[in-house]
């Protein structure tokens, strides 16, 4: 019967070809009778041929008679040469009258050997094809005892191990080169060519403004801390923060780069459900140009998408990276992304023993691939409100945090402070005292008349500064002076933040501390270099005799700034970069820094 409608398609070419040829003969083509005569002889052959196999055929065909689905099925089974169906439902298969003479099975590599017995199984069977990766995730396993056992092995990976002969599939046509480079070197001896899809200009694209966001990153996320929910999986809060941003990032940039898929994977299902509760919103949302899916490393085997963000989740002292020492798991995260890899992970805990995730690390350091997630002004700024959500705003105060990394002034901290913020629970509270921190190191100072001063007239009241946070707390701090390389340099000293019922022993505190200053310290705290309407830090040369109150030139603003900062008695000196000489002398080294606001 097929091969009659073969030849009943042929002949519809003839006829349709000699009709054509007739018209062009008349019109256009001017076609000699030999070749006219040609078509009409060889649409003669194919239609006595035509007409010999449908008189060969019977005059009915018999129809099935049956309407129950089961037996429509097997039906289509027995009559099909083609059957596509999963491992464990061609079982079903036993069931039909019919022979299969080939079998291919994908993902062959994650198939139990056990379950791969179903199908080969199969009546009349002479070839197997198995496609698949031994070097990327096996089956499933939840038994330590059944894993210890192998139970998981596939038929595939035990012919390779047996030396049994296998093709490789040379050429990628998924990822951007430099996605690739990594994984081909570390897991396929860099036997696996890019294709030339991938190869060109075009497939170079950028979702993202900034070098952070190339085609393969290593985002360094320091702050965060790895921790068990309620199901005893891990989670890294900070680092569901930094996603959150990224994809936040990406969803409004969707509207100029078109569509744009994103996929968030991590090895642990805690950090996949807290991921999930922080996007969902993204997905929800009606623009069709923007897709996310979130899934554990497992559940992503075989997928891809256009922008892979990996969270590694780990973060402690030890260097414990768990699920990541697996290099089958490792293989199969940095394969799934076709145009960007941006991967988030704790520098310091996946370089502290030697794995593969040290070689990673190591190697987006020698491509200029690696960087700091707090480098990023709207990282660092979910980061910062991360840890202030989860109570771990002690990570931010210390001189070294990337809250004051670009600050005019150094920021030091008292212990005592330290522990009144551990006991201060608001989170709006404890983000107005980081706000307020940011604007001192940046030069700013509250007006006198907003400043409700504790009244104390002993040493330290020529120093100490008293702001109001949240309308019961205060700030206390004062300016410091620090021995640093070859210079003295002022500083914020924070010295605690308590309510105004306890400031007379602070200050009685503090007496005794700025006693022991001598003279010439003191005089240096209470300098004031001003740059427009900011306070920028002073620094002097350890060997200088320079005495910050010499210049005769700043007798009048002495005394207007002391006019101006304080009611009582105390003088300090002020000097302003833009009119004084000595002023001049001293920040020069500044001026470059900070500029005018």
């Amino acid at each position: 019967m097929n091969i009659a409608l073969d030849f009943l398609r042929s002949l519809e070419t003839l006829l349709c070809t000699l009709t054509d040829a007739d018209k062009g003969l008349k019109q256009v083509f001017g076609e000699k009778e030999q070749s006219r005569l040609s078509h009409i002889m060889k649409s003669s052959f194919v239609r006595e041929d035509c007409l010999r196999l449908l008189n060969s055929l019977p005059q009915t065909f018999s129809v099935p008679d049956f309407t129950e689905e089961h037996n429509i099925k097997k039906f289509c089974l027995e009559n099909s040469c083609l059957t596509f169906c999963t491992v464990s439902s061609s079982a079903k298969l036993h069931e039909v009258k019919a022979q299969w003479e080939l079998l291919v099975i994908d993902e062959a590599a994650q198939l139990k050997e056990c379950e791969s017995t179903i199908p080969l199984q199969l009546p009349g069977l002479r070839h197997a094809i198995l496609v698949g990766d031994e070097r990327q995730l096996p089956a499933m396993v939840k038994s330590k005892v059944s894993e210890e056992a192998e139970f998981g092995r596939s038929l595939f990976q035990r012919l390779v191990l047996l030396g049994h002969k296998k093709d490789l599939l040379k050429v990628q046509h998924r990822m951007h080169p430099s996605i690739s480079l990594f994984p081909n070197r570390m897991f396929y001896e860099n036997q696996i060519l890019d294709g030339p899809n991938v190869k060109e200009r075009s497939y170079d694209r950028r979702f993202l403004q900034g070098k952070m966001y190339g085609s393969y990153s290593f985002i360094n996320e320091a702050h965060g801390r790895e921790e068990f929910d309620n199901s005893h999986s891990l989670r890294n809060m900070i680092e569901v923060a930094v996603a959150s941003e990224i994809v936040a990032s990406l969803f409004k940039e969707s509207v100029r780069t078109k569509k744009v898929k994103v996929g968030i994977i991590s090895p642990y299902k805690a950090q996949v459900y807290a991921i999930e509760e922080k996007v969902k919103k993204y997905n929800a949302d009606s623009n069709s140009d923007f897709s996310i899916s979130v899934r554990s490393v497992d559940g992503f085997q075989g997928g891809e998408e256009d922008v892979i963000i990996m969270s590694t989740v780990r973060s402690n002292m030890n260097g414990v990276v768990g699920f990541l020492k697996n290099h089958q798991r490792t293989n199969v995260a940095l394969t799934r992304a076709r145009h960007c890899l941006w991967i988030l992970g704790n520098e310091a805990t996946l370089t502290k023993k030697f794995s593969i995730w040290k070689e990673l690390v190591i190697d987006a350091k020698k491509r200029r691939c690696f960087y700091n997630a707090d480098e990023d002004k709207g990282l660092a700024q979910a980061i910062k409100v991360a840890l202030v959500e989860h109570n771990q705003i002690h990570t931010l105060l210390n001189m070294d945090s990337f809250l004051f990394r670009e600050s005019r002034w150094k920021v030091s901290f008292s212990n005592d402070f330290l522990k009144s913020m551990s006991r201060v629970k608001n989170a709006v509270t404890c983000k107005e005292v980081l706000n307020l921190l940011e604007n001192l190191a940046n030069g700013w100072r509250q007006p006198h008349w907003k400043k409700n001063l504790f009244v104390h007239h002993g040493t330290s009241s020529q120093l100490l500064e008293q702001y109001k946070v949240n309308g019961f707390l205060n700030l206390v701090w004062t300016v410091d002076i620090l021995k640093e390389n070859s210079y003295y340099i002022q500083i914020l000293k924070v010295w605690d933040i308590l309510p105004l019922s306890k400031m007379p022993r602070l200050a009685n505190h503090l007496d005794v501390l700025f006693g022991n200053y001598t003279v010439d310290k003191m005089n240096r705290c209470k300098h004031k270099c001003l740059n427009g309407c900011l306070v920028v830090p002073m620094r002097w040369p350890i060997d200088s005799n320079i005495s910050p109150n010499v210049d005769p030139v700043l007798s009048l603003s002495e005394l207007l700034a002391s006019i101006g900062v304080r009611d009582d008695f105390e003088s300090s000196s002020t000097t302003n970069i833009n009119k004084s000489t000595m002023g001049r002398d001293c920040v020069t080294n500044w001026l470059g820094k900070f500029p005018d606001d």
